[in-house]
């Protein structure tokens, strides 16, 4: 079975363990996924699931074309090919995966996003350099990287200095995250940590194990016992509702044998 789907970040909060430890969460909306395009080893030496998420408003003509080969009316708005090992387990064309059925509570998952940009930076905000000396004049050096090359050997700067430049708007992926709950009506994954990117991102979740000391959140084993109490409830009011009407039937039905006892004395009298 497809191990990864994709989904948008909605908000960051912090949520409490059972145990009472406090952890930040964030929430992910993994609406069920299209499969628009399976792709094999006989046709492209490879196995990969195409998957699409999302409503595009304005697609082309060769993206609604390709939707609609797969049985899609609209055109999903992001579309991520996800390596599959397992060949024997592909889904068909033009199946909807739900959250449900690839992730739960426990599961050990990386999530892959594009992080926020931060624009020009300099070295101390992009490297974390600690700057120039701050006393003996040395007002206008606090922030500056110091020397960058050396003299006539090698008479260069090195590839891949350090220095100022654009910074953030990268791939990123965090491994070793895991899922505290699943959301199966609002098709919700709450995710233990920080996810990369903004509000409203697009993101990627794979399974990779799962944790075998999973402590659940709080407020699920408060849902937990409130659905257990109330199902009990439900069954005891159900099982009472029996009682009462099978004491009804039974007093029905008692008028009726004595008026047939009082006529068959009367008959015997005669």
């Amino acid at each position: 079975m497809i191990q990864t789907l994709i989904g948008k970040k909605i908000d960051q909060m912090q949520k409490f363990l059972e145990n009472g430890k406090r952890i930040p969460v964030t929430k992910i909306f993994v609406a069920d996924n299209a499969v628009l395009q399976v792709k094999t080893v006989d046709s492209d030496t490879y196995s990969a699931v195409q998957l699409g998420f999302g409503h595009k408003k304005n697609p082309t003509k060769a993206l609604i074309g390709h939707s609609k080969k797969a049985g899609f009316d609209t055109v999903a708005r992001v579309v991520r090919e996800v390596r599959v090992q397992d060949a024997a387990s592909l889904p068909a064309a033009g199946e909807s995966l739900a959250v449900a059925n690839v992730f739960a509570p426990g599961d050990i998952v990386t999530v892959t996003g594009t992080s926020k940009g931060k624009g020009f930076a300099g070295v101390v905000k992009r490297h974390n350099f600690r700057g120039g000396p701050k006393t003996h004049g040395q007002s206008d050096r606090e922030r500056a990287p110091g020397s960058i090359g050396q003299t006539t050997t090698p008479g260069r700067v090195y590839r891949g200095k350090r220095m100022a430049g654009r910074m953030g708007s990268d791939t990123v992926s965090l491994p070793n995250l895991t899922v505290v709950a699943v959301d199966v009506v609002n098709k919700i994954l709450s995710v233990s940590g920080l996810v990369p990117g903004h509000k409203e991102g697009f993101v990627t979740i794979t399974k990779t194990g799962a944790r075998k000391k999973f402590v659940p959140l709080l407020e699920e084993v408060e849902k937990e016992k409130a659905a257990a109490a109330a199902a009990e409830e439900a069954q005891a009011k159900s099982q009472a509702e029996t009682v009462e009407v099978q004491a009804e039937t039974v007093v029905g039905e008692e008028p009726t044998v004595e008026t047939d006892v009082t006529e068959e004395k009367k008959e015997e009298d005669k």
